[in-house]
């Protein structure tokens, strides 16, 4: 396809106003953004919404002549992917708001199945996440938005969720013993009425 990609990341590049400004120019600099990010409390991470603020901001005093396209991929832990909606409404609102042209959002569910771990090393497991980013990758080199089909390729459980649950719960239960908490607490409610 003959992209070419830059990877920044958001935390460290809003850490001085050095690297805030440096952070700007790179994003003014793009034909595609793209933000990926993890769901937190049904949310954007702050940081995400700290740098969405500092581009509209400095898109209220700089007038932007080319068209830019922006995605968002968000995924979360819970099982379905529908847990993103609020998240990609919140990419979507954020792209009228600072002049890009909305290109859409994939929404992943079952992100702890993949847990920062290359796609290629994961196996059958991500098959419909790699399909998904490969139809997105096309279309954004096209200029044209995500196709329904990556949509629905990127938000379809790679596992049931009853297994992906008693996974979850096996490895809790894990984490527990390893940090010496009795298992039998992690079920404690203190603040249950």
């Amino acid at each position: 396809m003959g992209l070419e990609t830059e990877k920044i990341w958001i935390y460290p590049s809003i850490k001085s106003q050095e690297k805030s400004s440096d952070l700007i120019s790179a994003v003014d600099h793009f034909d595609t953004v793209i933000f990926a990010s993890p769901l937190y409390i049904n949310s954007l991470p702050a940081s995400v919404t700290e740098t969405m603020e500092l581009i509209v901001n400095h898109r209220k005093t700089t007038k932007m002549t080319k068209k830019q396209q922006l995605l968002a991929i968000s995924n979360c832990g819970f099982p379905g992917a529908h847990h993103n909606d609020t998240a990609l409404a919140i990419y979507r609102l954020f792209a009228a708001e600072s002049g890009f042209e909305w290109a859409g959002g994939l929404a992943l569910g079952m992100g702890a199945a993949i847990n920062g771990r290359s796609l290629n090393k994961i196996g059958s497991m991500a098959r419909n996440v790699k399909k998904s980013l490969e139809l997105t990758a096309t279309a954004l080199a096209k200029g044209k938005p995500v196709s329904q089909d990556a949509v629905d390729l990127m938000a379809k459980q790679p596992i049931p969720s009853w297994i992906y649950m008693q996974i979850g719960e096996i490895r809790w239960k894990c984490q527990a013993k390893k940090n010496k908490v009795r298992t039998k607490s992690i079920y404690n409610r203190p603040y249950q009425r």
